[in-house]
């Protein structure tokens, strides 16, 4: 209790200074680089950076699974037999990195030397969405994307990717859960307004939290105890819950097309990527249940998805040129990326 105690302490006196900071200058983002790939007219999904390191992977669907150097701005290799990258996940601790493949399969490559190691096949009814580690057990939880009436998670050993087990929950779409490290699982139901807790050895329900929006992403913040948690839809919100009650501290709301949700330790800020909006939105926090709104910094159309490099608080988000045509009998659009448009924006601190 006294270590909690100091370390909120902590929490909130440099919270202060943050935010003291952020309001005193003129910007809170700024454009740094833009670098353009090599690309088709395929979508992405999630990128994410390597802990503690300088590459960026990024799941680009029928492109595969690209790896960029943030440092060199430069793209270092992509991995192979990966077209249909979904959902990265990197785990130096096993020099293993996974991939979710949007066939159903789930890759697995050496970390360092990004060797194709096994790409293997789990579900049959269409592509995993993420992949999330815990800890606690030494797991990870491949999940698959939208189904008509449940979800499926399959589980394996971290360390050498076999499958353990595989778990139905009667949801259609839950994306990646927050992982505590303390032997629990927040796991969002998008479509039914609910955050699950989960124990993460048996994946039992534990609780279950309604909220007020299409809950989409979920972080856990070790500091303060809180679930900082993101919607989508029509009712855009960021919010935050208390880990052992799932009573809602605060709420903000948001842009549209939320897709992205990042934690800068150092600066005591929450950022949220939204695609439909083009813009980035600024959250400082002061305290466990103290948050405000700095403001917004603009990107591009479909700049959805974005990664923190933790060494220094730049923001990565990707964005493609496309073409939208007109709609069909049922009122579809159909959007065409257009090629060699891909581009890595960096978005440094300001």
């Amino acid at each position: 209790m006294r270590y909690r105690s100091l370390a909120l302490a902590a929490f909130a006196a440099s919270s202060v200074l943050s935010s003291a900071h952020a309001a005193a200058g003129e910007l809170l983002y700024a454009l740094e680089n833009s670098t353009l790939l090599s690309s088709t007219d395929t979508g992405w999904d999630y990128i994410k950076m390597e802990p503690g390191g300088s590459r960026l992977f990024m799941a680009r669907a029928s492109d595969g699974l690209t790896v960029f150097d943030v440092d060199r701005s430069k793209t270092v290799a992509t991995v192979e037999n990966s077209a249909g990258a979904n959902g990265p996940l990197l785990l130096p601790e096993y020099n293993r990195g996974y991939v979710a493949m949007t066939d159903g399969s789930l890759l697995s490559f050496n970390l360092k030397t990004l060797q194709l190691i096994e790409r293997l096949s789990l579900a049959s009814d269409g592509g995993l969405n993420s992949a999330v580690h815990d800890p606690v057990t030494k797991q990870i939880h491949a999940i698959v994307g939208g189904r008509p009436s449940e979800s499926t998670w399959f589980t394996l050993d971290a360390a050498t990717g076999k499958l353990i087990k595989k778990t139905t929950f009667p949801f259609k779409k839950m994306d990646d859960p927050a992982v505590d490290g303390k032997g629990h699982l927040f796991a969002p139901a998008r479509r039914d307004n609910l955050i699950l807790k989960l124990d993460s050895k048996t994946l039992a329900e534990q609780a279950r939290w309604p909220v007020e929006c299409n809950v989409a992403k979920v972080r856990y913040q070790a500091a303060t105890n809180r679930i900082l948690a993101a919607c989508s839809g029509e009712q855009p919100l960021f919010f935050a819950l208390d880990a052992s009650t799932g009573r809602t501290v605060a709420k903000i709301p948001i842009g549209k097309g939320m897709d992205a949700l990042v934690i800068d330790e150092q600066r005591h800020r929450i950022v949220t990527a939204h695609g439909t909006d083009s813009s980035l939105f600024v959250i400082q926090q002061s305290g466990p249940d103290a948050y405000e709104l700095l403001g917004t910094v603009s990107t591009r159309v479909g700049a959805r998805m974005m990664h923190i490099d933790e060494r220094s608080g730049r923001l990565f988000v990707v964005a493609a040129d496309y073409t939208t045509g007109k709609p069909d009998a049922s009122g579809v659009s159909t959007r065409t990326y257009h090629p060699n448009s891909f581009a890595v924006l960096t978005y440094k601190p300001q």
